[in-house]
């Protein structure tokens, strides 16, 4: 009996055990079913007036970047960065020794080939006087003659050398090829300088223009604005005076260079380099115009771009084509996804397993 009693209780503390294992197991499937609501946001298309803004920067429209045209050691840097300088002016000169030691040699050179050239002009002279009186013959003045031209010939290359000589050493001072603010100095007095190493540059500061590129998927809307700012680095927007477009695209970047000369008065205190944003306005004509998403509810994974599209109560991945970002105005998007359509406001969380819109989130709770 007192066995039996005993098996039994035992066979109940199993059942039991089991019971509350049973109860855990099935709270935490409850707590893994459980939906993760992720907002969701409407798919609206861009501004209707067709607003396209850019980035840009501010460069000189005559800027020169001034180069060694020979080899030898930097003696001197005549300018720092900031200096005005005129045309003309030197800037940097660099160890002539080497190029006034040619420029000796020709010298003597043509000195040489002059004095062949006197002697056979007075030889072949002689000849001529002396065939008129029959002491030699047509054959000895043909000579004569043919030496006086060939020494003629050894004259000019002599003075062409000598030309190159001069021009030589004439590169061992590099001098400003307008009057030019200096933008930066590249080397010290006491550097290697060879051919095509840059030296300093120079830029006019009387004439500026804002230079962007243009996205080809954006260049109709460029090409047809009715109004084009240019928003300076101190807040002030100008329009451009002339504008000009580079008639090839970026092969990588798919852009296109545009440039837009800068009004007189908007000059005073730019600088090459300051960014300047380049504002677009078409004519709102009723041409398309992308959807403009927030830059988390794209998806990019390698050649991937895609946004979580709310189909029913689930998300569902779609590819999409995106073109440029506008940073914290968003990502314009040509394909793949329509007005009205309703997308992750966070792609990252709508891919986990448990991710549900909201809406539909909501809806599941109202009916329990």
């Amino acid at each position: 009996m007192g066995i039996k009693l005993s098996a039994f209780l035992k066979t109940v503390g199993q059942r039991r055990t089991l019971g509350a294992l049973a109860a855990v197991i099935g709270l935490c499937g409850a707590v893994v079913a459980a939906p993760l609501p992720v907002p969701t946001l409407e798919a609206q298309p861009g501004d209707a007036g067709g607003v396209l803004v850019l980035d840009g920067a501010v460069q000189a429209v005559r800027q020169s970047t001034l180069a060694a045209q020979v080899a030898g050691s930097v003696t001197s840097l005549a300018v720092r960065a900031g200096d005005r300088v005129k045309g003309g002016q030197v800037v940097a000169r660099i160890d002539d020794r080497d190029a006034q030691a040619a420029l000796l040699r020709a010298q003597a050179g043509v000195a040489e080939a002059q004095a062949q050239w006197r002697n056979a002009e007075l030889t072949s002279k002689r000849n001529r006087e002396l065939r008129a009186q029959g002491f030699i013959s047509q054959a000895a003045l043909d000579v004569a003659d043919t030496q006086t031209q060939a020494a003629q010939a050894s004259l000019k290359q002599a003075q062409a050398g000598l030309t190159q000589a001069t021009l030589a050493h004439g590169f061992t001072t590099i001098t400003a090829p307008f009057d030019a603010l200096v933008l930066a100095t590249l080397v010290e007095a006491g550097d290697l300088a060879t051919p095509g190493r840059p030296v300093a540059t120079v830029y006019a500061p009387g004439a500026m223009r804002a230079v962007v590129q243009v996205p080809s998927s954006r260049a109709a809307l460029a090409r047809e604005a009715r109004q084009v700012q240019v928003a300076l680095p101190d807040g002030r927007s100008v329009e451009p005076t002339a504008l000009t477009v580079l008639p090839g695209a970026d092969p990588v970047s798919q852009t296109v260079e545009w440039r837009l000369d800068l009004p007189k008065d908007a000059l005073p205190g730019l600088l090459p380099g300051q960014t300047v944003r380049v504002r677009f306005t078409a004519a709102g004509n009723g041409a398309a115009t992308p959807i403009v998403v927030p830059s988390a509810t794209v998806l990019r994974r390698g050649k991937l771009t895609a946004v979580y599209v709310v189909q029913g109560e689930r998300f569902v991945l779609r590819a999409v084509r995106a073109g440029v970002g506008h940073g914290a105005s968003g990502v314009d998007i040509h394909a793949g996804l329509k007005p009205g359509e309703r997308i992750a406001a966070d792609a990252v969380k709508a891919g986990l397993a448990d991710a549900v819109p909201q809406i539909a989130a909501a809806a599941s709770v109202a009916t329990r």
